[in-house]
């Protein structure tokens, strides 16, 4: 590895070799490379190509080998390893406490969530907000409006509130421990968004190792993903505006979720950079589901 370039080219043959698995913020063995040899040489992701022919120290060869080292022995994601993910197109820190940010809800916040939105809302609920990618990323697309990041884990919110000094948003943002809806009282919001746990027992027990890095209590939701997200519908009515809607992510489980309420008018969004289970109801269709939904 005696150029930049040739680290990466080497990175990504031993990734390839070891059988990696990328799904936490890169889909492919060279962008995992690229990442990790950008770390390891503190320089930003928009460097110019010609850096690839810089020479390495031996001491940066010896830090880059010992980063792709962790990566093959110990299945680490990257992005734990650097500290660090991108998300709406802004970068977030991200450490073992939470999980690493990839939820296709970015692409909904990047475009404000139009046409799903009357209006722009004041009010937003991150709810299991692990690192705060997405109230953060909300507060930073739309500056009007206030932004609560809630979960039940206090580590998550201690790197979340991270996230919210590193954009010095505290006048807009705050934190909240809460078990669902539990510390939120009668607080309504015209917008609440959510990636809960949603992994069903058997996806977790067949996840690559890479996954079992990340915190359980963020994947996990019962024998067929739902149990959380039960829980969630119940209870968002007492929680939403007028004219509020609900966004929830639900991954695979979208499939068990339309069997398990057939009669609720969930609508699936569409995304251009892929991503699937994401469903948008509104305040109203949420009242008027209710009885489905049922006591929790």
């Amino acid at each position: 590895m005696t150029t930049v370039g040739d680290a990466i080219h080497h990175g990504a043959e031993l990734f390839e070799a070891a059988g990696l698995y990328f799904g936490h913020g890169t889909d492919n063995a060279w962008d995992e490379s690229l990442s990790l040899v950008l770390y390891a040489l503190s320089l930003p992701w928009n460097v110019e190509a010609s850096v690839q022919e810089r020479q390495l120290t031996e001491a940066e060869q010896s830090v880059i080998a010992a980063l792709f080292g962790r990566r093959i022995d110990e299945r680490v994601p990257a992005a734990y390893l650097t500290g660090e993910a991108w998300f709406a197109g802004v970068p977030f820190h991200v450490d073992q406490r939470v999980l690493v940010p990839r939820s296709p809800i970015a692409e909904l916040i990047e475009s404000e969530f139009t046409p799903w939105l009357p209006d722009a809302p004041q009010t937003i609920l991150d709810l299991c907000t692990g690192s705060g990618c997405i109230g953060v990323a909300c507060a930073l697309y739309l500056p009007e409006a206030h932004v609560t990041l809630s979960d039940i884990s206090t580590d998550a919110l201690a790197v979340a509130s991270q996230n919210i000094a590193r954009y010095e948003l505290e006048n807009r943002v705050e934190t909240l421990e809460s078990d669902l809806f539990s510390a939120l009282q009668q607080q309504r919001f015209d917008l609440i968004v959510s990636n809960p746990p949603y992994v069903d027992a058997e996806d977790l027990a067949d996840m690559p190792a890479e996954y079992h890095h990340e915190p359980e209590i963020g994947l996990a939701s019962g024998l067929d993903g739902l149990d959380f997200t039960r829980r969630l519908l119940s209870e968002a009515p007492d929680h939403l505006t007028e004219q509020g809607v609900l966004i929830v992510e639900v991954g695979n489980s979208w499939v068990a979720l339309e069997e398990a309420y057939p009669e609720v008018p969930f609508l699936w969004l569409e995304f251009e950079r892929g991503g699937h289970g994401v469903f948008l109801l509104t305040a109203q269709q949420l009242r008027d589901c209710r009885t489905m939904f049922g006591a929790v």
